[in-house]
């Protein structure tokens, strides 16, 4: 990224635009990359392991090819673990935080993974290391039964009563340690990683592309609306909800805090479109979510009235994400559909609104 005057307005703009200082600016959208993606050795966290808590792991293997820092932990002295050694740039303080709200979660018999051991977070490599029991687990039955089971699971996560212990702002993907809080974070990580990429836009593509910054700088973030302790990424399975021996399992709990309840909800509404650019409202699915959800939670008219704007926070940040990879490695950007058409969004609100009023 070359320090060209074009650039440096580019940074003046980002400071103005999140409330920074110049410097503060510069680090955001330089460091990026640096911050997101993170590639422990597994061995050494092995050795770790075993050196912590005295337990024979044998194994580390990767679960994802996104979250190259997940791992399952094979021991040939008990049930296997899973070792999160997040990126650097994540302070163990909010590494802390996820085992409060799984200690949290496991008071209130919520159904999430537990904590491996109770000093269950440790320092490894620069990286703070969070510990969970493996879930033996298969995964949800697919179709409209999978949106009907996270649904209940958000609704049950939304009516769990307040607990100062786990106050701490939540919701937001949290891919960059530096954005992780509320749901406005994922709006002002988007900012970044446009502004990161800037200076790489051709002439064909700026117009779309100021169109979406544009779009991101007036979404409504949710502000102001009813709160709840939020999961922060329920939608997908089974990287977020398995089945496990005793029913469904919510898991991957780095995004989780206080934050608006609709926001929770908005993205797992957006799911229930078909996964293709010519989606189109599925009134099955969005009534199978709106049942299972309001056995425990009844949304509000303001939180029905501002779903189709509170819906877009997280399309908008997966477009940024998408559109900073793609013009980082070169690569053409294609995946607009994550918020076109515009009619998806508004019929999926309106179908919600009319079967939670109906």
């Amino acid at each position: 990224m070359t320090k060209d005057g074009n650039f440096k307005k580019v940074v003046r703009r980002h400071a103005q635009q999140t409330g920074q200082r110049y410097t503060e600016a510069l680090t955001d959208l330089e460091g990026l990359s640096d911050r997101i993606y993170h590639e422990p050795d597994a061995d050494r966290l092995l050795v770790h392991l075993r050196d912590r808590y005295g337990i024979d792991a044998v194994a580390a293997t990767k679960l994802s090819v996104h979250k190259t820092y997940v791992f399952r932990i094979d021991r040939t002295d008990g049930a296997p673990w899973i070792a999160r050694a997040f990126p650097p740039a994540r302070p163990r303080a909010d590494v802390e935080g996820d085992a409060e709200v799984l200690r949290f979660l496991e008071r209130h018999d919520y159904p999430a993974e537990r904590l491996a051991v109770d000093d269950a977070v440790s320092d490894f490599d620069g990286s703070a290391v969070l510990v969970t029991e493996f879930v033996d687990s298969t995964p949800l039955p697919g179709g409209i039964e999978d949106f009907a089971i996270m649904a209940d699971l958000l609704g049950r996560l939304h009516a769990l009563p307040f607990d100062e212990s786990v106050s701490r702002p939540g919701g937001a993907s949290g891919e960059d340690p530096r954005r992780m809080g509320t749901p406005r974070q994922d709006l002002l990580a988007g900012l970044a990683f446009l502004d990161a990429v800037d200076t790489k836009v051709g002439a064909a593509d700026r117009e779309r592309f100021e169109q979406l910054l544009d779009q991101v700088r007036s979404a409504d973030d949710g502000d102001s609306l009813p709160e709840g302790l939020l999961h922060g990424n329920l939608l997908h399975a089974p990287s977020h909800a398995v089945i496990g021996k005793n029913g469904p399992v919510a898991i991957n709990w780095k995004a989780s805090g206080r934050g608006p309840r609709l926001a929770d909800l908005a993205f797992l509404l957006w799911g229930t479109g078909n996964w293709a650019p010519s989606r189109s409202t599925n009134e099955e699915r969005v009534n199978a979510v709106v049942t299972a959800y309001r056995k425990h939670v009844e949304l509000t008219d303001e939180e029905l009235d501002r779903l189709e704007g509170v819906m877009y926070i997280r399309p908008l940040y997966l477009v940024c994400f998408g559109y900073h990879r793609d013009l980082t490695n070169g690569a053409p950007f294609n995946e607009w559909w994550f918020i076109e058409p515009r009619e998806y969004f508004t019929t999926t609100a309106a179908a919600t609104r009319a079967a939670f009023r109906s």
